[in-house]
C-alpha cells in the first residue's frame, strides 16, 4: 500500500521511455531548415505532377532497352480485396517501407465489421489505401492513382473512386463467371470495354505466385494465400520502395514457420522481379523524400492508438504516477489495450474487465488509490459507461475516458469512422455533471492529446473525455519523436497532511476544501494517516465531503463543479486567416486533414478562407466568440448531424452553417472545397 510518497521517475526512466519508443523507429529524417508553418499553404495537386523522366538503371527492362523512370511528386494507391487477402497486411507493409524512405504519408484503413466477411461479396472488401508525397500531405486522398484488385467484388466496390487514366491492376485468376455473376457482373469488365478509360493490367497473381512457391511443397491454397506479397513485390518494384523491412518482417512474423516465412519472401521477390521483367509495366516510378516537409528529428510511421498508447506512458511517466487501464475489448479502441499490456516496464497495468462497467470501475478505483486512471471504449460503451463518470464527477478524481469513436446508433458500424458521440461526451449523464472535452485533430497528435488530458484530469481532479474516431485510430502518418525534455511536468501533490482547522483548535483532513486557483479537492491516497475520508455517489458537503441533503449546499456544489470546468485553463484558438477572409471555416477532431486540404485548394485559385480548429471542446477556449463573430460566414464541417454547429448556435447566438456528412467515411477534400466555395461565395 502506497502512503503519501510519490513514485519518483527515478534515474534514467525517461531516457528508458524514450528507447522504447524509438526501438520501432522506422523513419529517420534529418530535415534542413523548415518553413515557419510547415503545414500551411502548399496545395496538393489532384493529380501527381511527373517531375521528370530518366531511364532505369536496375534490371533488363523490356526488349526495347532499359525502363523509364518517371519522378512524380504525390501518388495514392488503394489495395483491395477480401478480407481474408491479407489487404490490411499488405497496406501496413507499403506504408512502412515508404515511411523509412522518408516521404510524408496518410493512410486510410477500411475493412469490414465481420472477422471473415463473405468472400467475393460486395460486403466482405477490404480495402487499404495510402498517399505518400514528397512534400506536406493531410489526407490519404480523394482518389486512387492506383487500384490494385484482387477479385471482381473489389473492382466493383472500388472502380465509382477510381478516376479516368488511374492504373488496375487486377488479378485475373479470380475473375471466373461464377465470382463475377455474384457481383452483379454480366460480362468480364476486363473484356467488355467498360474499363478502356483507364490503364489495365491484367495479372494472374495467384497462377504467378503458385508458380513461383511450387518448390515449397506447399498445397495450392496454402501457396495462393502469399499472393498479396506478390502484389506487394510489384507495387515495390513500381515505385522504388525498400524491400529488406518487409523481409525482415516476414521473416519474423512467422519465425515459427521459417517455411512459410521464406514462402512469402519469395513470393514478394516473384512480384519485384516480374515488375522488372514483364513488358506490360514498362514505366516505374520515383516519390523523392519530403526532405523539406518536417523539422529535423527522428519520425516514425504512427497510428492514432498507439499515439494515444505512448502518449498515456509519456503522462504517466511525467507525472510519476502508475498508469491503469481498466477496459473491455471493443473496436476501434482494443488496440489500446493490446498495446499497453505490452509495457508493465513502465508501471503500467492493464485489466481486461468483463464488461464496460467493470472496467471504468477498477479504473476509478485506481483513481482513488493514486494512479493514473485510464477506460478506452467505443460510443456504445460510453453509454454503459455514464453513471461511473458521473460518480467521477462527483468524486472528483482524475479519470481519462477515450473514447474511439464509431457509427451508431447502438451498434452500428463498428469499422466505420464517424463523429457522432460528442453530445453524449457533454450531457450523456444525469444531472449536472460537466466532463471536459479533448479531441485530437490527427493520428500524431493523439499522443500530444493524451498528455493534455492528463494534464487537465490531475490538475483539475476531474474525469475527462478524450475524443478520437476510428479514421484516426486506424490511420497512420509521420511523428517526431519527441525528447523527454520537451514533455509538460505533470507531477501534482498528493494531500499528507491535515488541511483544516476546526473552531475548537482541532486540525483535522478535508477532502472537499479546494485550490483556490483551480478549484481542484486534495487527492490523498488511500492509506495515509490521519487523512482517512468517505466516498460515494450521494451528494457531498462543501468542505468536510460529509453527506449532505442540503438544498443550499446542493445548488452550491453543482455551480462550484460547472465553475471548475469553465476555469480550465485552454489555449486561445489560433486563426489562419492570411488574405482577410469574411469566411471561416472551423473543424475538430479528425476533419482537420480534410478541411486543411480543402483550404489549400481553395486559396490557389484565388478564394480567401480563413480556418480554425478546435482541439477543447469543453471548456472552449476564451476567445471562440469573439473570433466567430469577426466573420460573416462560419462553415462547420462534422460527421454528425450538427453537434458542434448547435453548442456553437445555443452558447454564442451565431447563425452556422452546417455541412454534414455520416456515411461512415471520412470527408473528402474536393467535396469540401465545393461546399465550403459554395459559402464563401454566398450561394
Amino acid at each position: 500500500m502506497r502512503t503519501g510518497r510519490r513514485w519518483g521517475r527515478g534515474p534514467g526512466a525517461g531516457a528508458a521511455a524514450q528507447r522504447a519508443v524509438e526501438s520501432d523507429a522506422i523513419a529517420v529524417r534529418e530535415a534542413g531548415p523548415c518553413p515557419a508553418h510547415p503545414r500551411r499553404y502548399q496545395v496538393n495537386p489532384p493529380t501527381p505532377v511527373i517531375t521528370d523522366t530518366v531511364p532505369s538503371q536496375s534490371g533488363t527492362g523490356s526488349k526495347e532497352g532499359p525502363k523509364e523512370v518517371r519522378r512524380l511528386d504525390r501518388v495514392i494507391i488503394r489495395f483491395a480485396g477480401d478480407s481474408g487477402d491479407g489487404m490490411q497486411l499488405t497496406g501496413d507493409r507499403f506504408t512502412s517501407e515508404t515511411a523509412s524512405f522518408g516521404n510524408d504519408l496518410s493512410t486510410l484503413p477500411n475493412f469490414p465489421a465481420e472477422i471473415r466477411a463473405p468472400a467475393g461479396t460486395l460486403p466482405g472488401v477490404s480495402s487499404f489505401q495510402l498517399h505518400f508525397a514528397d512534400h506536406d500531405i493531410l489526407t490519404p486522398g480523394d482518389a486512387p492513382n492506383v487500384l490494385v484488385a484482387m477479385n471482381p467484388a473489389a473492382l466493383k466496390a472500388n472502380i465509382g473512386d477510381v478516376p479516368r487514366g488511374a492504373e488496375i491492376i487486377v488479378n485475373t485468376d479470380e475473375f471466373t463467371d461464377r465470382s463475377m455473376t455474384r457481383v452483379g457482373y454480366a460480362t468480364s469488365p476486363l473484356e467488355d470495354g467498360s474499363l478502356d478509360a483507364y490503364q489495365l493490367h491484367p495479372v494472374p497473381l495467384t497462377s504467378l505466385t503458385i508458380e513461383a512457391l511450387k518448390d515449397f511443397g506447399l498445397s495450392r491454397m496454402e501457396a495462393g494465400r502469399s499472393k498479396n506479397m506478390f502484389a506487394l513485390g510489384l507495387l515495390s518494384w513500381m515505385y522504388h520502395r525498400p524491400t529488406e523491412g518487409t523481409e525482415a518482417f516476414l521473416r519474423q512474423k512467422f519465425a515459427k514457420k521459417p517455411n512459410i516465412a521464406e514462402a512469402n519472401v519469395a513470393a514478394f521477390r516473384a512480384g519485384w522481379n516480374f515488375g522488372e521483367t514483364t513488358e506490360d509495366f514498362a514505366v516505374s516510378y520515383e516519390v523523392a523524400p519530403a526532405t523539406r516537409a518536417f523539422p529535423a528529428g527522428t519520425y516514425r510511421n504512427i497510428s492514432g492508438n498507439l499515439a494515444l498508447s505512448y502518449g498515456l506512458i509519456a503522462a504517466s511517466r511525467q507525472a510519476g504516477l502508475p498508469l491503469y487501464l481498466g477496459a473491455y475489448p471493443i473496436t476501434p479502441a482494443s488496440d489500446i489495450l493490446h498495446e499497453l499490456s505490452k509495457h508493465k516496464n513502465f508501471g503500467v497495468r492493464t485489466f481486461q474487465a468483463e464488461d464496460e462497467i467493470a472496467g471504468i470501475g477498477a479504473a476509478l478505483g485506481a483513481a482513488f488509490g493514486g494512479a493514473l486512471g485510464v477506460t478506452t471504449t467505443s460510443g456504445p460503451g460510453v453509454a454503459l459507461k455514464s453513471e461511473t463518470i458521473g460518480l467521477a464527477v462527483s468524486l472528483e478524481l482524475p479519470l481519462l475516458i477515450l473514447d474511439i469513436q464509431r457509427g451508431g446508433p447502438s451498434t452500428g458500424l463498428p469499422t466505420k469512422t464517424e463523429q457522432a458521440d460528442l453530445l453524449q461526451a457533454m450531457y450523456g449523464r444525469n444531472g449536472e455533471a460537466p466532463v471536459p472535452v479533448v479531441a485530437p485533430r490527427t493520428p500524431a497528435d493523439c499522443f500530444d492529446a493524451a498528455i493534455d488530458a492528463a494534464r487537465i484530469a490531475l490538475t483539475y481532479r476531474t474525469p475527462v473525455f478524450l475524443l478520437s474516431d476510428g479514421y484516426l485510430a486506424n490511420g497512420s502518418e509521420p511523428w517526431r519523436i519527441p525528447d523527454v525534455e520537451e514533455l509538460p511536468d505533470l507531477r501534482v501533490p498528493f494531500q499528507t497532511t491535515t488541511n483544516h482547522v476546526l473552531a475548537d483548535g482541532t486540525e483535522v483532513f478535508w477532502p472537499f476544501k479546494r485550490d483556490p486557483q483551480t478549484l481542484a479537492r486534495p487527492w490523498a491516497v488511500p492509506g495515509t494517516p490521519g487523512l482517512e475520508h468517505r466516498i460515494g455517489g450521494i451528494e457531498k458537503q462543501d468542505g468536510t465531503g460529509n453527506i449532505s441533503y442540503d438544498p443550499a449546499n446542493h445548488d452550491f456544489m453543482v455551480r462550484t463543479r460547472q465553475a471548475k470546468i469553465d476555469g480550465i485553463l485552454v489555449p486561445d484558438l489560433e486563426v489562419d486567416d492570411p488574405d482577410g477572409a469574411r469566411t471561416l471555416v472551423l473543424g475538430w477532431g479528425s476533419t482537420y486533414g480534410p478541411v486543411t486540404a480543402a483550404v489549400r485548394e481553395l486559396r490557389t485559385v484565388g478564394e480567401a478562407v480563413a480556418q480554425a480548429h478546435l482541439r477543447h471542446l469543453n471548456p472552449f477556449p476564451k476567445n471562440l466568440g469573439e473570433v466567430l463573430r469577426r466573420y460573416e460566414r462560419v462553415v462547420v464541417p462534422e460527421m454528425n448531424m450538427g453537434q458542434l454547429a448547435r453548442l456553437l448556435r445555443a452558447d454564442f447566438l451565431v447563425d452556422v452553417i452546417s455541412f454534414t456528412q455520416i456515411n461512415g467515411m471520412p470527408f473528402k477534400a474536393g467535396q469540401l472545397a465545393d461546399a465550403i466555395q459554395e459559402a464563401n461565395r454566398g450561394q
